[in-house]
């Protein structure tokens, strides 16, 4: 039986009473305070449960908890009370930092970084939580403190994963020869980790050339459908855990470089590749073949993904921004005055097609779909400030609404100019899908990854569509399903 406050606050009224003309209307969050990475997203007892660091008392990046909403469709979100707060004390004093949620014998369980103090090292620390998940039991207890490796000069941010029967775990880390590093962990006692030592590294060559950073932050490890194959994820619905031996791997990681902060040039790349057991050790090795970009999107960082019985979902965390690429930003003091930072993206679904990354939306967002406001548009098209365009590519014929121009263009247009959001070519036979949603865009390509981006519209602009020759647009307002 659900606890009373399990639909305490429903997201589309939080957006619908808020005033920022900024504020998201479908991607759900708290209405004031900031938000970054997604967390301990699970899948348990027919609701999606998703995390997120969050500081309930300002803008600011300070004294992180645990924000907490769920949904049993993807569709309509409802906010809980702050799921974990810094204990006064405890090992999470200076903050309660990215980790995952597991079932632990039937009971929910989170794994996530505790910080005792600024500039100290994170330990793995366990909360247990109610059947909802709504209510949680902090006791400071540590699973894993920092290795006693001499290599290992940081580390962070606890993954869980089942490989062959056997539960595991690893975490991101930083090296003293300035390489970044998975550290791989056995597990099975929740509450007592095994460090098993330092498992993979950027040394590794193709590492080196689709994952560069000096630390592996938000290392993720899960089995993705793989259109060549036949084997797709299986095993338990709870954060990060796949059951198997055979299919394709993906490894996702947010590539953390010295002086970053929040900026995250080098974004978050992935690698693709095998599973298997060492003979010698019984240990998991995984052998990556391929990889890249995981985002196209300057706006984009720290995602988790959950592998569910039929599939991988991701959540990602866009930032706000002093303004890039040529786009308008907001400054420190505005987002001050604006009281809300923060913004986690549209689940996404993953697989590997051809041997590479695929991102597309997951299918329950074609419910936000209301209104069609165009149809087979062609040239320069208006677009609602929430709307999703779908844009086809005919034959290039060359020439078009811009002049000779090949790409599709997503601009804010007003009396004071206009800046250019999203620019992006587009093939014969292609699709792309444009999602805005206020100062959110997220724009999909059919079999590649996404490109997720941040613009704040001022009063008297518009969102301009424009398309190159032979292409066209069918455009819907967003909607809330009733």
């Amino acid at each position: 039986m659900p606890s009373p406050d399990l639909a305490a606050v429903r997201f589309d009224d939080v957006a619908a009473a808020h005033t920022d003309p900024a504020f998201p209307g479908f991607h759900p969050r708290p209405a004031q305070g900031w938000i970054n990475d997604p967390n301990g997203i699970s899948y348990i007892n027919g609701r999606y449960h998703v995390f997120f660091q969050y500081n309930p008392d300002s803008a600011r990046h300070h004294r992180i908890a645990w924000g907490h909403v769920s949904s049993a469709d993807l569709v309509r979100w409802e906010e809980h009370p702050v799921a974990l707060r810094p204990q006064q004390g405890g090992p999470d004093e200076y903050g309660c930092w990215t980790g995952v949620v597991t079932d632990d014998g039937g009971v929910p369980t989170a794994a996530y970084s505790g910080v005792r103090g600024d500039g100290g090292h994170s330990q793995v620390v366990i909360a247990r939580g109610s059947e909802d998940l709504v209510h949680w039991e902090q006791t400071g207890h540590v699973a894993a403190s920092m290795p006693n490796d001499g290599q290992v000069t940081a580390v962070r941010d606890p993954f869980i994963f089942r490989f062959n029967g056997k539960r595991y775990a690893m975490q991101g880390a930083g090296l003293a020869s300035g390489h970044a590093a998975l550290l791989l962990y056995t597990v099975e006692d929740l509450s007592d980790w095994k460090y098993q030592g330092i498992w993979l590294t950027s040394e590794n060559p193709v590492a080196s050339e689709f994952t560069p950073a000096e630390i592996w932050e938000c290392p993720q490890l899960v089995r993705v459908p793989d259109s060549s194959g036949d084997s797709g994820p299986s095993g338990s619905r709870s954060a990060g855990e796949s059951a198997g031996d055979a299919g394709t791997w993906l490894m996702m990681f947010s590539l953390w470089l010295s002086g970053d902060a929040h900026e995250h040039a080098n974004g978050v790349g992935h690698l693709v590749g095998s599973l298997t057991e060492d003979p010698a050790t019984g240990l998991p090795v995984f052998t990556p073949r391929g990889g890249g970009k995981s985002d196209l999107g300057r706006d984009f960082y720290a995602p988790q993904i959950v592998a569910l019985e039929d599939r991988a979902l991701l959540w990602g965390w866009a930032n706000e921004g002093p303004g890039r690429d040529g786009r308008r930003g907001r400054s420190q003091d505005e987002i001050d005055a604006a009281g809300w930072a923060g913004v986690l993206t549209f689940p996404r679904e993953l697989s590997v097609v051809d041997g590479a990354l695929a991102v597309s939306p997951a299918p329950e967002v074609d419910a936000y779909r209301g209104a069609l406001t165009a149809s087979q548009a062609a040239g320069s098209v208006v677009l609602p400030p929430f709307a999703e365009a779908l844009v086809t590519a005919g034959v290039a014929t060359g020439g078009g609404a811009g002049g000779g121009n090949t790409a599709v263009e997503l601009l804010l247009v007003g009396d004071g100019g206009r800046q250019t959001v999203f620019s992006g070519t587009i093939e014969p036979g292609e699709e792309l899908r444009v999602f805005v949603d206020a100062s959110v865009v997220e724009v999909y390509r059919a079999g590649s990854v996404a490109t997720t981006l941040r613009a704040y519209p001022v009063a008297g602009e518009e969102w301009q569509l424009h398309l190159p020759s032979g292409a066209t647009a069918d455009v819907w307002e967003l909607k809330q399903p009733k």
